[in-house]
């Protein structure tokens, strides 16, 4: 397999955002954005490399387990699936924490990549 950016699709250990320092920096220092179903928040610096993203859903609107993972396997795959659309509008560079934020499940893969493009279409 080539490792071309075009063609790259994987999500490897290396891009899952799971340090408790770099999570607790996320949300002291990030940027937050909201677009429909899904909210994103964005921190960059110069001493980090490379991309690293984490995925959540929120307990309070979906208690079952198999909910919130399902939720989160999607979003995950979203963001595999779409990592020049997400690159172009955040960078290479980065932590990235992405939540679903409606207390509705989604339909379906479709719905949650819509929203996911809609979040990486920069705003005119």
């Amino acid at each position: 397999m080539t490792d071309s950016a075009a063609g790259d699709t994987r999500y490897p250990k290396a891009q899952k955002l799971k340090s408790k320092r770099e999570l607790d920096l996320l949300f002291e220092k990030g940027r937050w954005k909201t677009v429909g179903n899904l909210r994103i928040v964005t921190y960059s610096s110069p001493d980090l490399t490379g991309i690293k993203i984490g995925v959540s859903v929120s307990k309070r609107y979906f208690k079952k387990a198999v909910h919130r993972n399902r939720i989160k396997r999607l979003l995950r795959e979203a963001y595999r699936l779409n990592k020049n659309s997400f690159s172009e509008a955040f960078g290479t560079e980065g932590n990235f924490m992405l939540f679903w934020v409606s207390s509705v499940m989604p339909k379906d893969y479709n719905e949650v990549r819509e929203a996911f493009l809609k979040l990486c279409t920069p705003k005119k």
